[in-house]
């Protein structure tokens, strides 16, 4: 069935490059079209992001090629590595290009497409589905419900330099935003929360912080807004993390899906003592 479902998709071309999303870690969650193109590649130039059972599906002899981008730790130019797919391509070898999550959303998938355009490289984007809404997904945290929420704000924790982002407009997402959804915000969660209860958001709003998403080694922390610095730091949990602010956070409570395969007991109605807090009205 999975040869059949392949022989209608695309192929990965010599001389070209596909920039793929591998999804939030569970390789489960790849697309066909990713699937298909570690199936072909001859080199596979992929994220630290990336689970390494991902990895394993390229083809036998693919070589893997790491360019890895970690905050505060020794990492490759990213115009380097744009430089690198071009010099790949022009060799004449089929490139796979693994991005952890989505290509488009935080992962700089735009400036190396635009890169390969420069140098009239072929590629391909093949989309995947995001951390902010699968890790949130696989952590029983819906990033939109019809009772809390009819908009949601994704925004990163710090820009090109490692600092919160000046560019940022907190106080009207503050206000405006009913649920927030952040990437690389664990380690300026301090600097976010105070940001954000100065634009007048509840100390007591619920956030979850969901580290190594999708993954075996997936832990969920649930704090409020207020206390979120001390929590974060007494748990001694680390990123890479999706971190979550709204009340869309309290219905993990009843859809944790993967605690109920541990044993965990649901609840049918998670609001029953948050008094409906921060709902929207239709």
């Amino acid at each position: 069935m999975i040869d059949g479902a392949f022989s209608h998709l695309p192929a990965l071309e010599p001389g070209s490059v596909w920039l793929v999303g591998a999804g939030p870690g569970d390789p489960g969650l790849l697309t066909l079209l990713a699937a298909k193109g570690l199936a072909e590649a001859d080199v596979v130039v992929h994220d630290a992001l990336v689970n390494e059972d991902c990895l394993k599906l390229a083809r036998t002899g693919a070589e893997l090629e790491y360019a890895g981008k970690r905050g505060g730790k020794p990492s490759a130019k990213q115009r380097d590595i744009s430089l690198r797919l071009v010099e790949l391509a022009r060799a004449g070898k089929r490139v796979l290009r693994l991005k952890g999550g989505d290509p488009f959303v935080f992962g700089r998938g735009g400036e190396e497409a635009l890169t390969l355009v420069e140098h009239n490289i072929p590629f391909r984007i093949v989309p995947g589905i995001t951390a902010g809404i699968g890790g949130l997904a696989y952590a029983g945290i819906p990033v939109t419900h019809r009772e809390i929420n009819h908009a949601v704000t994704f925004l990163t924790g710090h820009d090109s330099s490692g600092i919160v982002p000046d560019a940022i407009n907190w106080g009207a997402i503050g206000k405006g935003s009913p649920v927030i959804v952040m990437y690389m915000a664990m380690k300026h969660i301090a600097q976010i929360s105070a940001n954000l209860i100065a634009s007048g958001r509840s100390a007591s709003e619920p956030v979850a912080f969901v580290c190594n998403a999708a993954t075996g080694e997936q832990q969920v922390l649930e704090t409020t807004l207020g206390e979120a610095p001390a929590a974060v730091a007494a748990s001694g949990l680390e990123p890479p993390a999706v971190v979550v602010v709204g009340e869309v956070v309290r219905l993990r409570a009843s859809l944790d899906w993967l605690g109920a395969l541990g044993g965990r007991r649901l609840q049918p109605d998670p609001f029953r003592h948050a008094g409906g807090q921060g709902k929207e009205t239709a």
